[in-house]
């Protein structure tokens, strides 16, 4: 089994930053504000298979306070949710004294540079493929899809295939 093996047969939760991440950057303002962000419905499918296959729950660290997020997550059943988050490793500090869990017991997947030093606390990082190049020289996994388009899903994923396959050889 490689490093990278044994690091995602550790993980209990997957955190995962919103901009960039589960969507592709863009959104839509008019005059009264935010109005519209765009979501991968495969991605909200990797939640659901992360709870249901292989135990690992979810959670949002995002630095933005949007209530089109917050409608997200709980449409996933996402109960640990923080908008607004300016210090992410303070926010990663309070989940797993919270939750009792280890930094080594969480992965995060983020695309830019709000997003360094909690990639370099977790047990293991990754990024979309249209992340900032100094988030993709830092994190453990580039991943083949972009914001938006699929990239939570593949970490799940990696993830899920990795935690399976470590079951069956237990």
């Amino acid at each position: 089994m490689n490093e990278l093996s044994t690091k995602l047969k550790k993980i209990k939760m997957l955190l995962t930053d919103v901009d960039g991440v589960l969507t592709d950057t863009g959104v839509y303002y008019s005059v009264s504000g935010e109005e519209l962000k765009r979501f991968s419905l495969r991605d909200g499918m990797g939640v659901e298979r992360l709870r249901e296959l292989v135990k690992v729950k979810v959670g949002i660290v995002s630095g933005e306070k949007s209530l089109l997020v917050r409608k997200r997550a709980e449409k996933l059943d996402i109960e640990e949710i923080h908008l607004g988050a300016k210090n992410k490793i303070k926010v990663l500090k309070n989940i797993c004294k919270e939750r009792g869990l280890e930094y080594n017991q969480i992965a995060y997947i983020g695309d830019d540079v709000n997003d360094l030093e909690i990639i370099d606390a977790v047990g293991v990082s990754a990024c979309p493929a249209d992340a900032m190049k100094n988030v993709k020289e830092k994190v453990d996994i580039v991943l083949e899809n972009i914001g938006g388009n699929g990239a939570f899903r593949e970490f799940a994923e990696i993830i899920i295939e990795e935690k399976l396959k470590n079951k069956e050889e237990d």
